[in-house]
């Protein structure tokens, strides 16, 4: 292909289609605005968190007396270390802290291979052409936990978990999703009655920190292999329309009532072999339909330790 670049192909859509060129982010109507900040941390009291950003810019930010902060458990803010990696979830106009995720991973793909023994494991998975494999430790102490909604520690089954970076590790801490009872080859059907026709389509939004630190993305099930070069893409059991890189999507978080409108970037091919549900306001519509990065998910108001929100989607 000519262009792969996302931002030329949104460049060349809004031209061929007669839309706007709108930046991605937050549609504002939706309440006060939320801002995700990422960086790490230089400085950190009970009342002040100083980071440095990705760019390099030197951010100083005040801890609301309701802050919660999380590194692989619930701490307090003041707790955090120093170097830590820090998504920031921010208020009025992105000076106030209102929740920490410190050294924050999502580990999610295909079991290739489990360690054996009765303490900690390492499970190597395989999370798609575009990501390559991965090692994930699993600490005793989380083991029970994460058996109970992933029953098969076997090669071929799907894998989803939260959990934390340490000295370069990721170790697994919370299941993400209960494990699909399939293979990851055989995601069932989409329903038979679609049409193609719905201009918005209800199911899952999940995150994953495969993008960029800052980035204003999302990842999609059905791209053209040959577009996307991705040869695991096009599989989905959520009756999803095909669609280019670079096109707008609007996502709406329907717990939250907030929406952004961003630019697919990337492949969903392993989101859309989940057929699961996400149970953070009432049951979702089985099937994930798209994966958002860590800032945009934080931004429309998702939780990043719950791993899911009920989500509407169109085009932008």
């Amino acid at each position: 292909m000519p262009y792969r670049s996302v931002d030329r192909r949104r460049v060349l859509a809004a031209a061929a289609l007669g839309r706007a060129l709108d930046e991605p982010g937050a549609v504002p109507g939706d309440g006060e605005l939320l801002r995700s900040v990422t960086g790490e941390i230089l400085d950190v009291s009970p009342h002040l968190i100083v980071i440095d950003t990705p760019d390099g810019r030197e951010e100083r930010l005040v801890i609301a007396p309701w802050a919660t902060a999380w590194r692989g458990e619930a701490v307090a803010p003041a707790d955090l270390p120093l170097g830590a990696q820090v998504i920031i979830r921010a208020l009025r106009s992105g000076r106030v802290v209102d929740r920490i995720w410190a050294d924050i991973t999502r580990i999610t793909g295909v079991i290739q291979s489990v360690g054996s023994g009765s303490g900690d494991r390492t499970m190597e998975l395989y999370c798609g052409p575009h990501r390559g494999r991965r090692t994930v430790v699993i600490p005793y102490r989380a083991s029970g936990r994460l058996q109970v909604r992933h029953p098969q520690f076997e090669p071929g089954y799907l894998f989803d978990a939260i959990g934390v970076r340490e000295n370069g590790v990721a170790q697994a801490r919370l299941p993400a999703t209960s494990q699909p009872p399939y293979r990851w080859t055989a995601v069932p059907e989409p329903p038979p009655g679609y049409s193609g026709a719905q201009s918005r389509i209800s199911g899952t939004a999940t995150w994953s920190d495969a993008f960029d630190h800052d980035e204003q993305g999302a990842a999609y099930p059905m791209l053209e292999r040959s577009d996307a070069d991705c040869q695991d893409a096009g599989v989905s059991c959520t009756g999803l329309p095909y669609l280019a890189l670079g096109s707008m999507l609007n996502v709406r978080n329907v717990c939250a009532g907030r929406t952004s409108v961003l630019p697919i970037v990337a492949c969903g091919c392993l989101a859309g072999r989940f057929c699961d549900r996400c149970l953070e306001c009432g049951t979702s519509p089985r099937g994930r339909i798209v994966e958002l990065s860590a800032t945009a998910f934080v931004e429309l108001g998702g939780d990043l330790t719950k791993g899911c929100f009920n989500a509407r989607v169109g085009l932008g």
